[in-house]
């Protein structure tokens, strides 16, 4: 282009920076277990708020036909049919309403709720949508939701295994673990609904998690050939800061459009647009805070080389560590 002759694109994060990220690693480490401990104890203890797909029973989509939907209204009526708990909100506009029938019964029995709710609601709701799930099938989603996850995380790591030294299979592990957990806790904290929706996303959020630590570990490899003279922690800080601006406006960009969706997505998306969100947020974390400084505590195999003349340098002509240091860390 004529008018941008010399336009070269914008640094967000200079080359040459060097931020000491392995001077905070073991407080990072430390809160990390801390809070994967207090997701798995919630996790046990309080348990998931399962939706329908989990629990069993009916959710339906239904339209006023006259202006905003009455919820408090249709929570005093639809509440006296004795058919179990029942959940009513309203997503996208005022006349548009979501129902959940948590009912632990059997297909006639939801039939018959079914029936009961429909004519409740008469003629001033227009039926949009019915889903129902019955005991047998909500158990089996259940537990082939957790499996999928679990399978995910062991074919992730199988792969970083395969590509990577078994150290930094072992980053990988703990990091996608971590991450999970910590979503998974903040689900059953604040008591949200888990469904199949969130099970997709937390397999969406391993699939970024994954491509984050990979990036990271790919140039730790690379550098530990290059530096084979440099002492490991500043290798990874080097490594780090090298692809920080790859992680950050990845996750800058995944968090502008996730935001979007959970304000303007409606009530039917909000709480997968949420896991996703914390998702992204935390696998950032997990990659710098986690995946790498685990190698500095399992140590990695590599040539160091031997003594002489060069023994100041890192092995390829680079600044001495004390050298890099004095410019890095001043």
């Amino acid at each position: 282009m004529r008018f941008l002759p010399n336009f070269k694109g914008y640094d967000f994060f200079p080359h040459d920076l060097r931020l000491p990220f392995m001077k905070y690693k073991g407080a990072a480490f430390l809160a990390s277990i801390a809070a994967m401990v207090l997701s798995l104890v919630l996790c046990i203890v309080i348990g998931f708020n399962y939706g329908v797909d989990f629990k069993g029973g009916l959710m339906l989509e239904v339209q006023s036909n006259s202006g905003p939907a009455d919820i408090a209204g249709l929570r005093d009526k639809l509440g006296r049919l004795g058919i179990g708990a029942v959940q009513i909100q309203t997503f996208g506009v005022p006349t548009d309403v979501l129902i959940r029938v948590e009912q632990q019964a059997t297909e006639a029995e939801q039939q018959v709720a079914l029936k009961k709710v429909l004519d409740a609601l008469g003629d001033r709701y227009t039926q949009r949508r019915v889903e129902a799930v019955g005991p047998a099938v909500s158990s089996e989603l259940r537990t082939t939701g957790f499996l999928a996850v679990a399978a995910g995380i062991l074919a992730i790591c199988a792969y970083v295994w395969f590509r990577f030294e078994w150290q930094f299979a072992v980053g990988a592990i703990v990091a996608l673990v971590h991450d999970v957990l910590l979503v998974a806790g903040i689900f059953v904290l604040l008591q949200l609904e888990f469904d199949l929706s969130i099970v997709a996303a937390l397999l969406t959020i391993l699939g970024y998690s994954v491509n984050d630590t990979v990036v990271v570990s790919d140039r730790i490899r690379e550098n530990l050939r290059k530096y084979k003279r440099m002492e490991l922690d500043e290798l990874l800080n080097l490594s780090i800061n090298e692809t920080l601006s790859r992680t950050i406006l990845t996750g800058c960009t995944a968090i502008v459009v996730l935001i979007s969706l959970y304000i303007f997505g409606g009530e039917v998306i909000r709480n997968f647009n949420l896991a996703m969100l914390l998702g992204v947020v935390i696998g950032t974390y997990s990659s710098i805070f986690i995946g790498a400084p685990l190698l500095g505590y399992l140590g990695v195999k590599r040539e160091w080389g031997g003594g002489g003349p060069a023994a100041g340098k890192t092995g390829t002509g680079a600044p001495s560590r004390v050298e890099r240091s004095k410019v890095a860390y001043k």
